[in-house]
């Protein structure tokens, strides 16, 4: 049975989420409903045959219309990287956009958000007309108080990460290390998954970013601030996931699978993002895949269970909630998400798979000590003392996770 989301998981500010619906007619309905005049389009380039080519085309039509502000961009790489989003910023600046559609994976879903961010920015000092962007100027930008309207965003996912799902938008720099900006007016004002763009992904991206709907819920479960209304919502999100990652293993196209994949995936986001982001994983990841140009799917398969194996002794109680929904309340909750790490076709679960070398992992986490280590005890059920905690965590072996579990 097609799962829709919940009325009540749809966040303040965002108007609409629809699943399995026909992504080229709800487009253009939204896109009325705001008036839109000048559609700034961002891809990336494996969505771009779905939106663009013929007469029948999303970029085309718009074209015909008159309602294109730009040529299609296709700049924004994995992670975000910067000389391809701030030049979509300043392209979308330059055409006076007033709506900005994002077509694909998170990095696209994320360069959405900052580029409305930086449109809002329009007029604030003489006529704008030589305003150029830089990462500075989106931190500044995400700090005005108070915040003036940016234009809207139509977010059409390609997978399932869920960075359209939440208010926070990364980047990664110039100098290889993760940066970006948060403010609630970011969140994107519409998302519409249609499986059909979903068609044909490789599957280190399809199960990549399908697992990263059970990292939410771990870090939405055992992060500090959490409470019980979030782990609720969290576990209600993961046992939907569960159910159909095992499905979609066995049918990777399956489109009903694949939309009830998107709403659990949803729920677990939105648990997350309720007073528990960024979780530790999350922060660890966000840097290991900046550093060394990993999937952040591959992040969680190689990351996921060696964390929760770290601090499993001091959130003992919601990792078994977590095994429970997994299949085996008596197994520790680690080794549970690291089985199903290896059932996903074509998700790393090694750093050597990864290419990545014990000396970079060193260099990492020492760097990781210098820099964030108070951040990361404040994240973390159990404290790190220092680069050689950190290290040993992310270095375990996957075959003793949840030796220390009685």
């Amino acid at each position: 049975m097609a799962l829709s989301i919940p009325t009540d998981q749809i966040p303040p500010g965002m108007k609409a989420v629809h699943v399995g619906a026909p992504f080229l007619s709800k487009t253009f309905d939204e896109l009325s409903s705001f008036g839109s005049k000048k559609v700034f389009v961002l891809a990336n380039r494996s969505s771009a045959k779905y939106i663009e080519g013929d007469d029948t085309k999303f970029i085309n039509i718009l074209e015909s219309k008159g309602m294109l502000a730009a040529p299609l961009c296709t700049s924004i790489g994995m992670g975000g990287g910067e000389e391809g989003l701030l030049q979509a910023a300043n392209d979308a600046y330059a055409a006076d956009a007033d709506v900005i559609v994002t077509v694909g994976g998170g990095a696209v879903q994320d360069a959405g958000k900052l580029i409305r961010l930086w449109l809002s920015t329009k007029g604030s000092s003489g006529d704008g007309s030589s305003a150029t962007c830089t990462v500075a100027g989106l931190q500044a930008a995400s700090n005005r108080d108070p915040m003036p309207p940016l234009p809207p965003q139509v977010a059409i996912p390609n997978s399932f990460a869920m960075a359209e799902a939440t208010h926070v938008a990364g980047l990664t720099t110039a100098a290889k290390t993760k940066s970006g900006a948060a403010h609630s007016s970011m969140l994107p004002t519409v998302i519409i998954y249609d499986p059909a763009l979903s068609a044909g992904l490789p599957d280190w991206v399809r199960f990549g970013t399908a697992l990263r709907g059970v990292e939410h819920a771990v870090g939405a479960m055992t992060h500090p601030k959490s409470n019980e209304d979030i782990r609720t919502r969290a576990l209600a999100g993961l046992t939907i996931l569960d159910d159909n990652l095992k499905k979609l293993v066995k049918n990777p196209e399956c489109a009903e699978t694949q939309s009830n994949i998107y709403v659990g995936g949803f729920m677990t986001i939105r648990a997350l993002n309720t007073g528990c982001y960024p979780a530790l994983a999350h922060l660890i990841e966000n840097h290991y895949s900046a550093r060394f140009s990993v999937h952040q799917g591959s992040c969680s398969g190689i990351l996921c269970g060696r964390i929760m194996d770290y601090h499993c002794e001091d959130s003992k109680d919601y990792q078994k909630r977590i095994s429970v929904v997994l299949g085996d309340g008596d197994v520790s909750a680690a080794r549970l998400v690291t089985d199903l790490v290896a059932m996903l076709p074509a998700v790393r679960h090694e750093h050597a798979e990864a290419k990545v070398t014990d000396e970079m992992l060193k260099e990492f986490t020492q760097w990781m000590a210098d820099n964030h280590l108070a951040r990361l005890n404040s994240l973390s059920p159990k404290k790190f003392g220092g680069a050689d905690d950190i290290y040993g965590m992310l270095t375990k072996p996957l075959e003793e996770l949840g030796s220390n579990i009685d």
